[in-house]
């Protein structure tokens, strides 16, 4: 068999039986985890390499870098027209955030995406701290990052409030996707932990698993299409559990002293009423919180529906079509799909951490996941819609 690179999590402590839990999928207290350190490194291994390295106590799950694309947002002109309150764009409205008495102050926001126009104004009076995994710099050449940015806790810009949580003020930038919106495993997987080390309360992310394009890859290398499907096809479960076990540590491990939700995108290959795809990884991984995007009915009752585009089986639904947020270079731009639907729920989830922060600090990461999904209503959707709304459309704390 030849060499691969390979994907190392490990966890080290200097407690093995808490090593040999986390191994077999019992993870203990907060208290035990809280001086694991988790890390994910990579390595070109042969069959008889990684057999050694998966029976090391500190490995905790090995996975073949894969590649990763950017779930690519769907042209407006494809997708239904949207109506804006005023002064505010639909979304920030429909989420309850125009009448919400908490502003995210406080939360510290992670976007891992394709990075950040930091000096557009809609990010003003912010502390924003970059990080690149691309190798291409800070800054944002694709746009894609910026606009998402915007959504979570962008201030006014051009007349319009654009940002479910503006009163956020630090937010965690990881660059893990280049200008062309590619990238792989390690990069989301370096970039999640970059994240949680440095705070993040809320990570919100935009990608998928590129299946297709590492098919491609093997076929290009002399593989015929019936093995390469196969080895991709294993390639893509070994990833899931990797990020499976990466969310499972960052839930056990959050406590009073750190708390980390993880909110993904659903994606955008369904095609109503023809067909309907599954919720992507990692956005399908336990521990995600998986959202699908939502489209304005326009007419009596202003009501909404799941987009045409919006992958089945989400945990929640948010606005995803025709939102509009920063443009990278200045101004505004409007895009549609579950990467757009996403910030609002990480948006909406800052809000909640703020609320419950100012109740009880040492609330746990299951009580903000609770308020969160908890919040997500059916009421005002479609109904022939709601069977693919999951929980519904997530909602700000009143």
């Amino acid at each position: 068999m030849n060499a691969h690179r390979y994907i190392l999590l490990k966890a080290r402590s200097g407690d093995a039986k808490v090593l040999g839990g986390i191994r077999g999928g019992v993870l203990g207290g907060a208290e035990a985890l809280r001086d694991i350190e988790v890390t994910a490194e990579v390595a070109t291994l042969g069959a008889r390499e990684l057999n050694d390295v998966r029976r090391a106590p500190e490995v905790i799950r090995t996975a073949p870098v894969m590649p990763v694309t950017l779930i690519q947002p769907k042209a407006d002109a494809d997708a239904a027209g949207a109506q804006d309150a005023p002064g505010a764009a639909w979304g920030v409205e429909a989420v309850g955030a125009l009448t919400c008495p908490f502003t995210g102050a406080g939360v510290t926001v992670a976007v891992l995406d394709t990075g950040i126009d930091g000096g557009h104004e809609a990010f003003r009076n912010k502390t924003i701290v970059q990080k690149d995994f691309t190798g291409e710099g800070d800054g944002d050449n694709n746009g894609h990052g910026t606009h998402c940015a915007g959504t979570v806790f962008g201030v006014e810009a051009g007349g319009l409030r654009i940002g479910v949580a503006p009163g956020v003020s630090r937010a965690l930038i990881g660059k893990v996707l280049s200008r062309q919106g590619g990238g792989n495993t390690e990069q989301i997987l370096n970039g999640l932990l970059w994240a949680v080390e440095e705070g993040a309360n809320v990570v919100s992310m935009s990608v998928g698993f590129d299946f297709p394009g590492y098919v491609k890859s093997l076929v290009s290398q002399g593989m015929l299409v019936e093995p390469a499907t196969s080895q991709a096809l294993s390639a893509y479960r070994e990833n899931v559990r990797l990020f499976d076990a990466l969310a499972d540590l960052v839930r056990a491990h959050s406590s009073m002293f750190a708390k980390t939700i993880l909110v993904a995108a659903a994606g955008n290959e369904s095609a109503r009423p023809t067909y309907e795809i599954a919720t992507a990884p990692p956005a399908a991984a336990d521990g995600f919180i998986s959202v699908g995007a939502l489209q304005q009915i326009l007419g009596p009752g202003r009501k909404v529906g799941v987009a045409v585009f919006s992958n089945a089986l989400p945990v929640v639904s948010a606005p995803g079509v025709s939102i509009k947020s920063a443009r990278a270079g200045g101004g505004l731009a409007s895009m549609s799909g579950t990467s757009m639907a996403t910030p609002h729920v990480a948006g909406v989830a800052a809000l909640w951490l703020e609320q419950i922060n100012s109740l009880n600090p040492g609330a746990s990461i299951r009580q903000l996941e609770g308020r969160l999904i908890g919040s997500a209503s059916l009421e005002g959707i479609a109904d022939a819609e709601r069977p693919n709304a999951g929980a519904g459309i997530v909602q700000a704390p009143r």
